[in-house]
């Protein structure tokens, strides 16, 4: 087995997508194993990612420019990489990470309409190339992921207008279709064991390589 270099797995989608619950699925199921995991989160699993998420999703909506929550995110994205996500790969650990860089190309790029050119640029250097193995996008209509929500308060970009989560949700889809090989995307009106299925399906394919 060849587990020595660690395994990179994303969890992506829109608001209500339920992609935080099937990363916790995904995390257990693995502890169960014995399989070293970690489970974390963006922006936060950090001390500065957990103060720019509460600005960054807690702030008042005008407040934060586009291109400066582009800077934000991946301020946060720089310290998770290189003080989490780095060491507990190279220690052959599976990381799950709910939400990463594909986040960013989708809403502060399809979402926001920044130039994504420029974007993965960004990316680029905050991640210092890290890729994920694997790539989870849990996609769903905007009316069914929003309706999930509606028991409680809302962040900024929950109480963004429905056309920007269009285009944060049409950005997604591109995006998988770009990467392919990387990507798998589920229906997320599935059932959720349905949907914990086929992410385990996908997952011990790759373990047992």
């Amino acid at each position: 087995k060849k587990m020595k270099k660690g395994l990179f797995i994303t969890f992506e989608g829109g608001e209500g997508s339920g992609k935080s619950l099937q990363a916790r699925t995904l995390y257990r199921h693995l502890e169960t194993l014995a399989i070293p995991v970690m489970l974390i989160h963006e922006p936060g699993s950090t001390a500065l990612g957990e103060k720019l998420s509460r600005l960054l999703k807690w702030g008042h909506s005008n407040e934060i420019s586009p291109l400066s929550e582009l800077m934000l995110f991946n301020a946060s994205r720089v310290q998770l990489v290189q003080k989490v996500i780095q060491p507990a790969l190279s220690k052959g650990k599976i990381v799950l990470c709910d939400r990463f860089a594909d986040s960013t190309s989708a809403y502060q790029g399809y979402g926001r309409g920044l130039e994504l050119g420029f974007i993965e640029r960004i990316n680029l250097t905050a991640t210092g190339g890290l890729k994920p193995d694997v790539t989870f996008l849990l996609d769903i209509p905007i009316k069914d992921g929003l309706a999930r929500k509606s028991t409680r308060e809302t962040n900024r970009f929950e109480r963004e207008e429905i056309v920007f989560h269009e285009r944060v949700r049409k950005g997604y889809r591109k995006l998988a279709q770009a990467e392919p090989r990387r990507f798998t995307v589920i229906d997320a009106r599935l059932e959720k064991k349905i949907i914990a299925g086929i992410i385990w399906q996908r997952v011990a394919e790759i373990l047992k390589t």
